[in-house]
């Protein structure tokens, strides 16, 4: 990835990207709640970081993999909004609205209500829900 500079805005909204999600990209740091592991997997997906992605799935429903360069190739993912975010007992489900507007086209909506798991003292992305937008 080539934008890693301090001053650039993180792609999920909250600060720089240094300060935000790169922490957790780069910095080691596994996301402390299920609502900024989320916001650090759209910001993955909106910077093509298909490894961080991988290594947040639980392995219950991981893929064998991801290939990320189709998506960013004939897009780009442009804004991210929170509706709801909900932890108990190391089990968390966070809905949001996220934004994509391929090259050519309209931009289009994806809500979902995703579902996360807590295990070692890390979150993990398990499944999620769509809404018809």
């Amino acid at each position: 990835m080539a934008q890693t500079d301090k001053s650039i805005q993180c792609p999920c909204g909250k600060g720089t990207y240094r300060a935000c999600c790169g922490t957790f990209h780069f910095g080691g740091a596994s996301a402390p709640t299920a609502e900024l592991l989320m916001r650090s997997r759209y910001s993955a997906y909106a910077l093509g970081l298909g490894d961080y992605l991988m290594q947040t799935w639980h392995v219950s429903t991981r893929p064998e993999s991801i290939d990320l360069s189709t998506e960013m190739q004939y897009g780009k993912w442009i804004g991210l909004a929170v509706k709801a975010s909900h932890e108990a007992d190391n089990k968390a489900e966070v809905e949001f609205v996220a934004r994509y507007k391929p090259h050519a086209g309209p931009a289009s909506r994806l809500h979902e209500r995703s579902r996360f798991v807590k295990e070692g003292g890390q979150w993990f992305y398990v499944d999620g829900d769509l809404y018809e937008s």
